[in-house]
């Protein structure tokens, strides 16, 4: 039974302070590159664009940060959707590892690019089953055989493993950072401007229209809309979350998973505790475009913080977002149209790997992909 507020969808935990009121766009402008969605990945493509001399335009249909950049469960995870045994066995042990080693090189450099917003205090996956627990082992197993960071834990929480190069982040707090620098950068930024057309030199909005040496698409729930073209490849889901008041019943020092990923939760500055997931409760319903939380699954969430976690709070905000997965579990990062690139569909990992992919595909629109670029895309494409 749901307490509380009830089934009342409210702004995400992390929307703690006022946005950035950015102006829409109207008329005609010019830009060597324009950057679709202003969430992590299209910030990270707008940044490596003024970093390289690039003049840019960058546009979102609501507000920076709107999407799942702003709405997520702030962790900050090296690896792959599938955990790396898994990944091993299925992409092969030489691309499962580089591509892990470059998300904890990512890991870093967020925590550095934006201090005031990370927390690098590892993770945990602690398992909900003995299955579970023998499938932890196996992860550790082949980690260590790859020289990743990883511990056995066994604590409060339960048994599984510590990544102590992981961390925790404020997301919505660090997207309105990375936008702020960008217009001090000289980006220029409109926000509440759809676009309805997308060629590789010419954007069409509801209101004005970007003409262009080249395009990014960085949009992760609903890209499958966007660009239709995608549909066969990725499919779009609501991850729903709740929180709560200070919860000093309860300490949980670092983001924790459990129950092979479906549910995830971490302790705020605040004392809140922010959880989410049972995304497999909600079952084929989850697979929507609409980002309102349901009864099935906040009951689910609310069972959770109280039995398994001992939280006595009261849940005072409840929400979703949209997020896309692809067919294969990796990232799309591709031209899409001539000289339109899309970067998304992370299934759940955008905060880290959507901002190698939003660098990567600015560089590519922009003409000058530079080493890191081109190896990123041919670890995802598969390619020696």
């Amino acid at each position: 039974m749901m307490t509380d507020i009830g089934l009342i969808p409210t702004p995400a935990v992390w929307e703690d302070a006022p946005g950035l009121d950015l102006p829409t766009l109207g008329g005609e402008v010019e830009a060597d590159v324009c950057v679709v969605g202003l969430g992590g990945s299209g910030l990270a493509a707008v940044r490596a664009l003024t970093a390289a001399g690039r003049r840019v335009v960058g546009i979102d249909a609501g507000e920076v940060a709107c999407g799942a950049a702003g709405r997520n469960g702030g962790f900050l995870l090296a690896g792959l959707y599938e955990f790396h045994h898994d990944a091993v066995a299925k992409i092969g042990r030489a691309r499962a590892r580089r591509l892990y080693e470059l998300t904890i090189a990512e890991v870093a450099r967020l925590a550095a690019e934006t201090p005031e917003a990370v927390r690098l205090v590892g993770s945990l996956r602690v398992a909900a089953s003995p299955e579970e627990e023998d499938d932890c082992r196996a992860q550790l197993a082949a980690m260590r055989a790859d020289a990743l960071p990883v511990e056995w834990y066994e604590g409060p929480e339960g048994h599984g493993l510590l990544v102590p190069t992981d961390g925790a982040m404020h997301p919505l707090r660090r997207v309105r950072a990375l936008a702020t620098r960008a217009l001090g950068d000289g980006a220029r930024l409109f926000e509440r401007t759809r676009a309805v057309d997308i060629a590789g030199d010419v954007v069409r909005t509801d209101g004005g229209t970007v003409r262009c040496g080249g395009v990014v698409v960085a949009v992760d729930g609903a890209l499958d809309r966007l660009l239709p073209e995608l549909a066969p490849r990725v499919r779009t889901a609501r991850l729903q979350m709740l929180a709560t008041a200070p919860a000093p019943e309860v300490h949980v020092p670092r983001p924790v998973y459990a129950r092979w990923g479906y549910d995830y939760w971490q302790q705020l500055a605040d004392g809140a505790i922010a959880l989410g997931g049972a995304r497999d409760v909600g079952g084929d319903a989850e697979w929507t475009h609409d980002a309102r939380p349901t009864a099935p699954v906040q009951r689910a969430l609310e069972t959770l913080l109280r039995d398994r976690l001992g939280v006595r709070a009261p849940v005072v905000r409840r929400w979703a977002a949209l997020v896309g997965y692809s067919d294969t579990g990796l990232p799309v990062l591709a031209e899409v149209r001539p000289g339109v690139w899309a970067c998304g569909a992370y299934s759940g990992t955008g905060n880290v790997l959507g901002a190698l992919c939003g660098r990567a595909a600015a560089l590519h629109a922009a003409g000058a992909p530079d080493a890191a670029a081109r190896e990123l895309v041919a670890l995802l494409r598969g390619a020696d």
